[in-house]
């Protein structure tokens, strides 16, 4: 029973596409991990993890409900938007020059992050990479 769970939840996250495996999924697998581990022990943490594989996925890094908050709170600073020639998605690397990069506050839960406003559009980026992570619409 425990490896076609494990098998199960795999296959779900080898089968959602790549772009929003980004945003949330390793973050929603994490925290249902731990919620399935303390209602129902190693089954529990199995079905949770992946349960909050695919929640994590559709919420982003951001979640459902602090998308549009922060979309106003990046409108609101004003911060200059980079011209980018292509389309603005999740997985472009930006350039290493000419884009800045900011704190996103701790009411957010997206420690580890940071955000910068590209052709109009505010996006999460991971530091290190300078890849989008998320696109706030």
């Amino acid at each position: 029973m425990n490896r076609k769970l494990t098998l199960a939840a795999a296959l779900l996250a080898l089968s959602l596409p790549a772009a929003a495996q980004a945003q949330g999924l390793v973050r929603g697998a994490e925290e249902g991990a731990a919620v399935g581990r303390a209602q129902g022990g190693p089954i529990g943490e199995i079905v949770g993890g992946a349960i909050g594989a695919a929640t994590g996925t559709v919420n982003g890094i951001l979640g459902i409900d602090s998308r549009p908050r922060f979309r106003s709170y990046v409108l609101r600073e004003g911060r200059p938007s980079y011209t980018y020639g292509e389309e603005v998605r999740v997985g472009t690397v930006l350039p290493s020059d000419g884009v800045s990069y900011y704190e996103v506050p701790a009411e957010y839960g997206a420690s580890g992050y940071r955000y910068t406003v590209v052709n109009g559009r505010p996006v999460l980026v991971e530091p290190g990479s300078r890849r989008i992570v998320e696109v706030i619409d």
